[in-house]
């Protein structure tokens, strides 16, 4: 066994100087489980993407029936395929009346391309605002969009006119002008540390996008599929976004994306150029039948209304001197430590001891808290009785 641990080193790719390495057997419900038997309990979800938990009777079901059919026949958008056209039908149901029709793609960050040249295509203008710590993706156009200078400078140059603006600042609202193509914002920060919309930001945004005439993109890839205690997050803010990208715990555990907006928005995308945004994969008919079940499930039962139970729970268990702050809303939670320092020594221990937590992206003093929406209360209770362990041996 020590053997694929040496490979994974010298044939994979890593992304970080250390990365965990789990060496994973396999994964079930709410646990991950290692080659020596040895279970942990999943505070991440694959960084809120399994929002079913791991190979949910219901999503490996569809995905079986749909392998004795068909999988791949062809480009996105020629053939008619069930279960790409029962997906987005039942996704126009549960949104508003503005955003009726779903390009599917294989990634959030795939979608976040597609905005952006829909945002483009639709004004005739250049211009894309984002705000600073955003995080989009890691393709050159989404990357493009990053808010961590730093951290892009050495890939550029990147995709020109994309200009920063500061998340909840009101007075940036009005760099918006008549040249702004889109404004493409987290509904919840993510990356920035779960950083949540204030003083009616979002519709200030809408208002001031419906007055210069440019589109409002929101980014729901990690908040959206009820991980905030409503479908998507910008339903507690009282605006319908022009267009939505959406990603992560769509697909249930498989590798899915896609944006909506209007008919008449989406059909820009069908001439003037033709193709104007092509993909062989995306609407993939197994990876589509993963999503359907998914929807199904999130949507059909209590789970969205119990993530709401579920934060109050974790916000009442996870008192301790060491959390400064909880951050975010549903299972979208991060704690908030004195350190970079402390949060790392956490999340490492937590490991140890069969939990696992993750790190945020730019906010180095938080940890993430982003379990499946099947958690069970058990479970929290369990996951926060170590994190506490360990916070208690720092």
């Amino acid at each position: 066994m020590k053997l694929m641990k040496n490979d994974f080193y010298k044939y994979q790719t890593q992304t970080t100087p250390h990365p965990l390495a789990l060496e994973v057997s396999h994964a079930k419900g709410s646990y991950i489980y290692d080659i020596n038997g040895k279970e942990y309990l999943d505070f991440i979800a694959g960084v809120s993407a399994c929002s079913l938990g791991h190979c949910h009777p219901k999503v490996i079901s569809a995905v079986k029936d749909q392998l004795d059919k068909y999988l791949h026949v062809m480009v996105y958008g020629e053939f008619i395929q069930e279960p790409a056209v029962e997906l987005t039908k039942l996704l126009s149901k549960y949104l508003p009346d503005n955003l009726t029709t779903t390009y599917l793609t294989n990634s959030g960050t795939e979608a976040i391309e597609g905005s952006i040249k829909l945002a483009r295509r639709a004004t005739g203008r250049k211009e894309i605002l984002y705000a600073k710590n955003a995080y989009h993706g890691n393709t050159m156009g989404a990357l493009s969009l990053m808010g961590a200078e730093e951290k892009k400078e050495i890939f550029g140059p990147l995709v020109p006119d994309c200009n920063s603006i500061e998340f909840n600042n009101e007075e940036d609202i009005l760099k918006i002008t008549s040249k702004t193509a889109g404004v493409v914002l987290e509904t919840i920060q993510g990356g920035a540390g779960f950083i949540m919309p204030k003083n009616g930001y979002l519709k200030r945004v809408k208002n001031r996008c419906i007055e210069v005439g440019a589109l409002l993109i929101l980014d729901e890839i990690q908040p959206g599929f009820g991980r905030t205690g409503k479908l998507f997050g910008f339903e507690h803010y009282d605006i319908s976004p022009d267009v939505l990208a959406i990603g992560k715990g769509m697909g249930g555990g498989m590798p899915i994306g896609a944006f909506t907006a209007s008919k008449e928005l989406m059909l820009l995308l069908s001439h003037n150029p033709k193709l104007g945004h092509i993909t062989t994969f995306g609407g993939h008919p197994v990876i589509a039948s993963a999503a359907l079940a998914t929807l199904k499930e999130i949507t059909q039962t209590n789970l969205i209304s119990e993530t709401l139970q579920k934060e109050i729970l974790l916000r009442k268990l996870l008192d301790h001197p060491l959390i400064k702050e909880i951050r975010g809303k549903g299972l979208m939670l991060a704690l908030i430590v004195d350190t970079p320092e402390i949060a790392s020594e956490v999340i490492l221990k937590c490991k140890e001891n069969g939990l696992l937590l993750f790190w945020l992206l730019f906010e180095t003093k938080a940890i993430r808290i982003t379990p499946p929406l099947t958690i069970t209360e058990e479970e929290i209770k369990k996951g926060c009785q170590v994190l506490l362990q360990v916070l208690n041996s720092i």
